[in-house]
C-alpha cells in the first residue's frame, strides 16, 4: 500500500518522516566532508601537486567523493581503487598463483607513483573469508607483500574502518549509536594527545628491560636500542598509542589475551603464548589448530613483531576490530610477526597480527614495569610526566 500524509510544515510517506531523513543526510554530509578533512590534512599532509590513491572498501560513494573533493582542495591528485569483499574472495578462493604475482606487479608499479595512500575500509561480513583455504590466503599474502611494505615505508598512508550495521552488530550497538560513537571517535581532537604521547615515546625509547604482569601473563623482554613511535591520527584513525619492539630473542614468559580478536576471517578468544628466546614455542586458545596454521606461515610468525601501548579515552571495550581494539584505554598489544621499519627488529613475516590485552580492573587489571620502576597500573599511567595519558586529561 502507499501513502502520502502532509502535515503543517511537514511532510511523510507512510510514516515515513522525510524531513528527518533529509536532517540525517545532511549530517552524515558534514561528517564525510569533516572526516575527509582530517585524513587528507592532519593525516597525510597531502601537498600541492602530491598523488594519493584512495582505497575504498565496500563504503558510500559520498565518502569517497568527499575524499577526492578534499584532496584537491588541497592541490592533490587523487586516484581511486574500489573493492568489494565478495569478489575479493572469489577471486582467491579459485587462486590463480600467477594472476596473483602479476596483480602484485601492477599494483606495485601503481604504488610506486604515489605520494600518500588513504584506505577506508568497510565490511558486510568480517567473516566473508572464514571459509577460504588458508594457504590460498597466505599465497595472496605473500604475493602482495612487496606492495605493503612499499606502502607502509615509502608513502604518507592512514587506514580507517567505515562504520557499517556488521560493526555495530560487533560492539553490540545500534547502527545509529555505533555511527554517533564512530564519528566522535575519528574527528576528535588529536592534538591533546601530544605531550602525553612524546613523554611515552621518549620513556620507551630509553628503556631497556620491560616487564608485563597480569593475570595468566608473566612477560619480560628487552627494547634496548629500539625507537618509540607515538601515534596521535597520522596513520590510523581513530588512534592513540606509542609502539616499539622487543629485541626479537629477548623475550621470555607468557601471556594470556583477553580481547577477542578476528584475523584473516577467523575469530579467536582467550590466546595463550608461551616464549622461549624470542619464539612462540606453545600456542593455544578457542581454535588453536588455525591459530597454530597462521603461526606456522613462515619463520617470523612465531616471533614479535610489536609492542604498544593504547589510550583512546573513548574506546574502552573490544569490537573485533583491530582498528579500535589496539587502541583501547588501559590496552596494551603484543604482536606476531613483521615488525616496522620505523622500529626494526629485523623480524620478517607475512603476519602482523594484533593481539590485545586490556589491564583496567574490571578486566583483571595489570602492570607495565620499565627497568623496574612501574609506569602503569590497572590501565592508569602513575608516572607523572604520562598522566596526561590517562582519561581523565584528555577527556577534560
Amino acid at each position: 500500500m502507499f501513502c502520502l500524509k502532509w502535515g503543517i510544515g511537514k511532510f511523510s510517506l507512510c510514516g515515513f518522516d522525510l524531513e528527518a531523513e533529509i536532517v540525517r543526510i545532511a549530517g552524515m554530509e558534514a561528517n564525510y566532508t569533516k572526516l575527509a578533512g582530517i585524513l587528507t590534512g592532519f593525516s597525510t599532509t597531502l601537498q600541492e601537486g602530491e598523488r594519493v590513491l584512495i582505497d575504498a572498501f565496500d563504503i558510500p560513494e559520498g565518502m569517497v567523493i568527499a575524499l577526492i573533493r578534499a584532496a584537491r582542495e588541497r592541490g592533490a591528485v587523487p586516484f581511486v581503487n574500489l573493492q568489494r569483499a565478495r569478489i575479493s574472495r572469489e577471486l582467491v578462493n579459485d587462486l590463480d598463483a600467477e594472476q596473483f604475482e602479476t596483480q602484485a606487479t601492477w599494483e606495485l608499479a601503481r604504488m610506486q607513483k604515489m605520494d600518500a595512500y588513504i584506505a577506508v575500509r568497510g565490511s558486510d561480513n568480517i567473516f566473508e573469508m572464514s571459509d577460504v583455504d588458508p594457504l590460498k590466503v597466505s599465497q595472496v599474502m605473500r604475493a602482495m607483500k612487496t606492495v605493503l611494505d612499499y606502502r607502509v615505508n615509502k608513502t604518507k598512508w592512514v587506514i580507517l574502518r567505515w562504520p557499517t550495521p556488521a560493526m555495530a552488530q560487533q560492539a553490540m550497538m545500534s547502527t545509529e549509536s555505533f555511527e554517533e560513537f564512530f564519528f566522535r571517535v575519528c574527528t576528535q581532537d588529536y592534538s591533546r594527545m601530544t605531550e602525553g604521547m612524546a613523554a611515552l615515546e621518549k620513556l620507551m625509547t630509553a628503556t631497556d628491560q620491560v616487564e608485563l604482569k597480569g593475570p595468566d601473563t608473566d612477560l619480560r623482554f628487552s627494547m634496548k636500542g629500539i625507537k618509540a613511535v607515538a601515534c596521535g591520527g597520522r596513520h590510523n584513525i581513530p588512534d592513540g598509542e606509542v609502539f616499539s619492539c622487543p629485541v626479537r630473542d629477548s623475550v621470555e614468559g607468557e601471556i594470556t589475551y583477553n580481547a577477542p580478536t578476528v584475523y584473516q576471517g577467523t575469530s579467536f578468544d582467550r590466546i595463550h603464548l608461551k616464549f622461549e628466546k624470542g619464539k612462540i614455542v606453545h600456542a593455544d586458545g578457542t581454535n588453536s589448530e588455525r591459530l597454530n596454521e597462521i603461526l606456522n606461515s613462515d619463520e617470523g610468525a612465531r616471533y614479535i613483531g610489536e609492542f604498544a601501548i593504547g589510550f583512546n579515552p573513548h574506546i574502552l571495550e573490544p569490537m573485533r576490530d583491530i582498528l579500535f581494539d589496539e587502541k583501547i584505554a588501559g590496552s596494551f598489544h603484543f604482536t606476531p610477526g613483521q615488525a616496522y621499519e620505523e622500529a626494526d627488529n629485523g623480524n620478517r613475516s607475512q603476519v602482523h597480527w594484533d593481539m590485545v590485552q586490556i589491564q583496567r580492573p574490571e578486566y583483571g587489571g595489570g602492570e607495565i614495569w620499565f627497568d623496574g620502576e612501574l609506569i602503569r597500573k590497572d590501565g592508569l599511567f602513575v608516572k607523572e610526566e604520562l598522566k596526561k595519558l590517562n582519561p581523565d586529561y584528555l577527556l577534560g
